[in-house]
């Protein structure tokens, strides 16, 4: 604070040095930075090079609009968990169970309209499921969800065995889901519209504030009148039905369903959400956070195919970023409890 001649005091300076570190003090800032760091480059270099970087080419982000909501959906269903404290290491499993349910269905005679609101509310009875037993029980839901991730893996295999579902839904149901609208995909305008319905529930919402007093300190939350109980079982379900909201979509683009799908979409999610900014502890993150993690792994990804890097590289440049990402948080959330 500064005082002016007649004694007032003078609201403080905004400078660039303290609007940088009010940034990097939101649970998002840091990876914004580097998200539009990472794009100026992209889009630089791909103004340079048009011809060997075609970051920009229309094929391209055509591609990065498919491939971007199916792990964003999942994302911000387990994203929103993490913030109320808890883990699903199921989502990859349930994605594949609820679009294999769907394709079966749809194939048997059912709509299109109806088996894919039932894979969803299997979704969230999954999900609920496993928020009972987490608490019902005391257990770690990372103990409860690896279980989940095991059964519901088996069960796609005992429903329908070891083969290929196609999926051929009515024209209106694939254009809903997999078409096009001004020229942009509809599932990335899907997902565009569940991040700011997400953005609307947990920061400007009191449900919102109730999954992060429950993540951050549930005794204090529990002593204000917080049923984190019913918060908990709420993020489970969320969860489960986002993972199967993202079925729905990646079936409708592919046409077809693979039983073995999903594998490993579990640790991309929380990989996302981790990078995006998310505590590890609960009570600390962002939607927006969410989606640039989710951003961000495609953007890595397509930047090394367009390079034509080897396949390991990728996996190594998503850990190191899960890594450093990790550790800046840590670093984060110490200096704001110094």
């Amino acid at each position: 604070m500064t005082t002016t001649a007649e004694g007032a005091i003078a609201p403080p300076r905004h400078t660039p040095r303290l609007l940088f570190r009010q940034l990097l003090a939101h649970p998002a800032g840091s990876i914004l930075l580097v998200f539009v760091i990472l794009q100026v480059a992209c889009i630089t270099w791909a103004l340079l090079h048009p011809d060997d970087f075609r970051y920009l080419s229309p094929q391209n982000l055509a591609i990065l609009m498919r491939a971007i909501p199916v792990l964003g959906c999942l994302a911000l269903g387990v994203g929103v968990l993490m913030i109320a404290g808890e883990f699903d290491l199921s989502v990859g499993s349930v994605y594949a169970l609820t679009a294999i349910v769907m394709a079966v269905q749809v194939d048997a005679g059912m709509s299109a309209f109806i088996a894919a609101p039932l894979a969803i509310a299997i979704g969230l009875g999954i999900g609920v499921l496993n928020g009972l037993i987490t608490l019902k029980f005391g257990l770690p839901s990372f103990i409860v969800t690896l279980g989940g991730l095991m059964f519901w893996r088996g069960a796609v295999l005992l429903y329908n065995g070891a083969v290929q579902v196609r999926f051929d839904p009515e024209p209106a149901f694939t254009g809903l889901f997999a078409g096009t609208l001004f020229g942009l995909n509809a599932a990335f305008l899907w997902f565009l519209a569940l991040v700011f319905a997400f953005y609307l529930l947990m920061h400007r919402h009191k449900f919102g504030n109730h999954v992060f007093a429950t993540g951050g300190n549930r005794p204090a939350a529990t002593a204000i009148g917080i049923n984190t109980g019913r918060v908990k079982i709420i993020a489970f379900a969320i969860a489960g039905g986002m993972a199967a909201f993202a079925g729905i979509l990646a079936t409708a683009r592919v046409g077809s369903v693979q039983p073995g799908q999903g594998t490993g979409l579990e640790l991309q999610a929380i990989a996302a959400c981790v990078i995006g900014g998310l505590s590890l502890h609960g009570g600390r993150g962002s939607v927006i956070g969410i989606f640039l993690g989710a951003m961000m792994i495609h953007t890595i990804t397509n930047v090394l195919l367009l390079l034509r890097a080897p396949g390991f590289y990728l996996e190594m440049f998503i850990a190191m970023l899960i890594v450093g990402a990790a550790i800046l948080n840590q670093f984060i959330e110490r200096k704001g409890t110094a």
